[in-house]
């Protein structure tokens, strides 16, 4: 398995071969925000360190799964107010 370098970017389907999963589901984990991804030029950009993050063991998955809630479920306040004001 090649190794995964923490400052280096990879594209789309670098990062699907990494991890070993399908471009559907590569692109529901980005949807949905378990794995950040910028879209440069409309490709996808992935930082080696959030593909790291994918694959910490289960506590720190864990950990970083209730952050992701946690913010999910703030912006989802924030937009619902906003909504709320119109």
């Amino acid at each position: 398995m090649p190794e995964i370098k923490e400052n280096s970017v990879y594209t789309r389907e670098e990062a699907e071969e990494l991890l070993k999963i399908s471009r559907s589901t590569m692109m529901r984990l980005i949807k949905k925000g378990v794995i950040n991804a910028a879209k440069i030029g409309g490709q996808y950009r992935i930082l080696g360190s959030e593909l790291l993050r994918v694959l910490l063991p289960e506590k720190g998955y864990e950990t970083a799964r209730k952050i992701y809630l946690k913010s999910r479920d703030s912006i989802h306040k924030m937009e619902q107010s906003l909504h709320d004001d119109q």
